[in-house]
């Protein structure tokens, strides 16, 4: 290791006065031993009593060579000494030594002559064991190769917090040789680096003696001035074998590219964190608009502080949009998700609003090509291209947007829209990472927001087809008041094969009719529209309720695995009487003046489209004032309620005859028909009046 000077310790430390002994020469256990010129010992310390074993009543007067030294080597002994005596010149080296306990060791002897203030001569002689010398040495020596070829930087502060000495790989680190950080401050050396927080923490460690071991510290050096590196910083506090405090050494290694690393890491997981969450979020159900907002939810505020879903209205048409360089995009916004409201939000266009982009904008650029649209660092003279008028470019302008995104959504390789991000109160910038969040989501979205379009056309066009099928308002009766009415399904938005009917018969009679076609979609309205017109064909034959029932199942049957439950009834107003057959159907409610409502009991018979079953009718009275009240199982049937429920919620929704039966459908579907609903439903009422 280098050794940065030793400027840090002149000025005043002469006036300190004394200071705890460091520890080293008491780890060597140094001996001193004097000897006169005829070689005997004269001076025997208690370094020496450990080291050979003798005590001082022992050793001294005694010949010091024949007292430790092995005979064999007395002549040699005495050369030496005899050359130190003469000559003053000084020995050093290791020699056999005999102890008291009669064993042999090696000692490291340091031999010299000593001339007092009248002229005599002495030889003064310091031991200590070989072993703990080479020990030490080898500690010496490996620390200071350890240190000089490691990789990290490494130095050491004295208690001022000044560089002492730092390493080679310090050195290339900091771009300063050593004599730079000679008695200086890594505030004065480093001042680009977080010196502040290293100095702290220095001095937390000197006090505390806790080590801090791999402490973040961001900043640069003059070996890298334009970049700022991350570093790992370890600091132990010094102390000798005595416990002297002599300063803090630190550690110093570059991480930047493990750092860099972990971040990647760390937006991996956060962007496998946020499509794990969307793909349970969006698409839960296939409402475009519901679709939409989910994909707005998710991506606030995770990847921006405003999205907003766009989608082309010749998409919402079901049409391919094409848009050349010099054309508008007609697009009409889905949805708009701020993490705060604002200025922001008022410049985005409203959800289910049309709105007009010039060609010039970047959003319109983004649909037309297919691809991302990216402005990192919003500047005003960006606004106009972002915002679709002056007023919302003066808007986000007061926001603070400083960072854009736009995101095509593509599915099937239709461009439909686009997911538009913004960021206002963020200040990071969106980057490669944030595009490359935003295409997953946009990608997942597409896909389950193509779906709903697709899904949102066929049941616009089946409930079309089937609201074309069902009568507009029911025909002059004789006798009968009637009111209807028809419910698609609720949470599902499926389109089902439920309808109802009031015929005209010979006689000045009226056929009342209720069905289900099992399913939903096109298929079940097609259905339902062929049994309609089927009934309305076989009911201006007058046939009785049973006769028609089992003609109509013969139709059913040639349909394609089509099954369908109805009820139908055929009033006389001259014999003031009901005949009611059903195919499988839920009873009807008779509601009469001065008594509880009753569900009929009728023979159930199968559904339509089973074959070669008969089919029986009975006959009801029904009076002047009475109520038939015929529905669909949509209207009763839930998955939380037992159907028994439901009938009595029914019957008691009833218990009050006389009210205006359009206020009653009304009631009926207020209280009875569940928005989770999965399927349709038809109610029928009719009330007997008197005949002229």
């Amino acid at each position: 290791m280098s050794t940065a000077g030793t400027g840090a310790r002149d000025g005043g430390e002469s006036e300190r006065g004394p200071e705890r002994p460091g520890g080293l020469l008491d780890v060597l256990g140094v001996a001193s031993v004097v000897l006169d010129t005829t070689g005997r010992i004269v001076l025997w310390s208690p370094q020496a009593e450990e080291l050979f074993g003798y005590a001082a009543h022992e050793a001294l007067g005694q010949y010091a060579a024949r007292l430790m030294v092995h005979e064999r080597h007395l002549e040699l002994v005495k050369e030496l000494f005899a050359t130190v005596m003469s000559t003053g010149q000084s020995w050093a080296g290791g020699f056999p030594i005999r102890h008291k306990d009669g064993s042999t060791r090696l000692v490291e002897f340091r031999n010299m002559r000593l001339l007092d203030d009248r002229g005599d001569v002495y030889a003064l002689g310091l031991a200590a064991d070989q072993s703990t010398v080479r020990r030490l040495e080898q500690d010496v020596a490996l620390s200071e190769r350890m240190v000089h070829q490691a990789p990290i930087g490494l130095a050491v502060l004295d208690t001022g917090l000044r560089f002492v000495s730092v390493n080679p790989a310090l050195e290339r680190l900091s771009g300063l040789t050593a004599d730079r950080h000679e008695g200086r401050t890594p505030r004065e050396v480093l001042p680009l680096l977080d010196a502040e927080t290293l100095e702290e923490t220095a001095r937390g460690v000197l006090g505390t003696g806790e080590p801090v071991i791999d402490l973040g510290v961001v900043g640069r050096t003059p070996a890298d001035p334009d970049a700022d590196h991350t570093w790992a910083l370890s600091l132990y506090r010094l102390e000798d074998s005595s416990g002297n405090v002599l300063g803090v050494a630190l550690s110093l290694d570059d991480i930047t590219e493990q750092h860099r690393a972990f971040v990647q890491v760390e937006a991996a997981r956060r962007r496998l964190a946020v499509i794990a969450d969307a793909t349970s979020r969006i698409g839960t159900t296939l409402e475009l608009e519901r679709t939409a907002c989910e994909l707005a939810e998710v991506a606030v505020p995770v990847l921006a502080d405003v999205a907003a879903v766009d989608l082309l209205d010749a998409v919402l048409d079901g049409r391919r949009s094409t848009l050349t360089p010099t054309q508008t995009a007609v697009i009409r916004a889905l949805a708009v998700r701020p993490e705060n409201g604002g200025d922001a939000v008022r410049a985005a266009d409203t959800p289910g609003d049309i709105a007009r982009y010039a060609p010039d904008r970047l959003v319109t650029e983004c649909v037309r090509t297919g691809e991302v649209v990216l402005v990192r660092h919003v500047t005003d003279k960006d606004l106009p291209r972002i915002a679709r008028s002056a007023e919302g470019a003066e808007l986000l302008r007061r926001a603070g947007l400083n960072s854009y995104l736009a995101v095509p959504l593509i599915a099937r390789g239709e461009v439909l829209g686009a997911l538009d991000l913004k960021r206002t109160g963020n200040p990071v910038p969106f980057d490669e990472d944030d595009v490359l969040l935003a295409r997953e989501l946009a990608a997942r979205a597409a896909v389950q927001i193509d779906n709903a379009r697709w899904y949102q056309n066929a049941r616009n066009t089946a409930l079309a087809l089937q609201r074309s099928l069902l009568p507009s308002s029911p025909p002059e009766t004789t006798g009968l008041e009637v009111a209807s009415r028809y419910q698609p399904a609720g949470a599902a938005g499926e389109v089902g094969g439920d309808w109802f009917d009031v015929i005209p018969v010979a006689g000045g009679k009226t056929a009342l009719v209720v069905g289900d076609v099992m399913g939903s979609g096109i298929n079940a309205a097609a259905a339902m529209g062929l049994l309609r017109t089927a009934t309305i064909t076989l009911a201006s034959l007058d046939l009785d309720p049973a006769a028609l029932l089992e003609r109509l199942d013969k139709a059913t049957s040639a349909l394609d695995d089509s099954i369908a439950t109805c009820v139908y009834a055929v009033y006389d107003p001259k014999l003031r009487q009901c005949r009611i057959a059903s195919a499988g159907h839920l009873p009807p409610v008779r509601v009469r003046p001065g008594h509880p409502p009753e569900l009929l009991r009728l023979p159930t018979g199968v559904p339509l489209g089973v074959g070669d079953v008969g089919f029986s009718a009975v006959t009801v009275s029904f009076e002047p004032g009475d109520e038939l009240v015929l529905y669909t199982d949509g209207l009763v049937e839930t998955r939380c309620h037992s159907l028994d429920e439901r009938l009595d919620l029914l019957l008691s929704l009833l218990d009050t005859p006389g009210r205006p039966l359009e206020e009653v459908c009304d009631l009926l579907l207020d209280r009875l028909y569940d928005a989770e609903n999965h399927d349709d439903v038809a109610v029928l009422i009719a009330r007997a009046a008197e005949l002229p």
